[in-house]
């Protein structure tokens, strides 16, 4: 059963301390990768499979990526925008999307991962009959995101973000982009504030699966990077 996505969200409201003084004027995903903004890429890598109906959610020096963007007429797509006035976490700021969506399928990506744009294509068909589709990388060390827990049939079965020292491992990290079926607003309603005190994405993520909900994994093929601190980004550019 393909999948038809026409929609893309993009989160590009953090500031990103992590790159301590780069985003002191600018939000992270306007950093520029080999000679353009990062959010850039990703906007043409949308555009260039076909996906032009996009949200950008902003917040951190909001007017610089709008300023860029406008309304997307110059990049050859349509962008709409809203703002996450507190920055409560990755769960809360996705439901600013849900009048955006509309009752369709999306796909979303955080504004600070790289991919191989055909990735974007490979989600739509992969979300087929299941509620949502999670990307996935092979990694020994999965402490600095989510460790994803699969079946046999590749789908999810748990999810720990950050998982500490003792708790069970998994060769699976998330890989930050997803397609979603609007029925994951209503486990964004329900979030509670995670242990560091955040609406973690991730957790309603989790809980789809757990309450019987079907949601796949897709392992991202090609180049990817997250986009996180000051040497990663100093690698992309060299």
């Amino acid at each position: 059963m393909q999948t038809n996505i026409a929609k893309a969200v993009l989160l590009a409201a953090g500031r990103g301390t992590r790159m301590r003084d780069l985003t002191e004027a600018l939000p992270k995903p306007m950093l520029d990768v080999r000679g353009k903004p990062v959010l850039q890429h990703i906007v043409e890598g949308l555009r260039d499979t076909g996906l032009t109906n996009l949200l950008i959610v902003v917040g951190w020096r909001a007017e610089v990526v709008k300023e860029f963007f406008g309304d997307g007429t110059k990049l050859g797509v349509r962008i709409q925008y809203e703002t996450q006035t507190v920055q409560d976490g990755t769960g809360r700021v996705v439901a600013l999307a849900r009048t955006f969506v509309a009752g369709d399928p999306f796909l979303l990506s955080y504004g600070d991962i790289l991919v191989a744009p055909e990735n974007y294509q490979r989600l739509g068909a992969t979300l087929g009959d299941a509620e949502a589709v999670l990307t996935v990388k092979r990694s020994d060390d999965v402490s600095q995101g989510g460790a994803v827990f699969l079946n046999e049939k590749f789908e999810l079965t748990d999810l720990r973000e950050k998982p500490k020292p003792g708790e069970p491992r998994s060769p699976w990290y998330n890989a930050g982009i997803y397609a979603f079926r609007p029925s994951i607003f209503d486990y964004i309603a329900k979030l509670r504030p995670s242990p560091r005190g955040e609406y973690e994405l991730t957790d309603a993520l989790r809980d789809l699966a757990l309450a019987g909900k079907k949601v796949r994994a897709l392992e991202i093929t090609g180049d990817w990077a997250d986009v996180r601190d000051p040497e990663i980004l100093a690698q992309l550019n060299r």
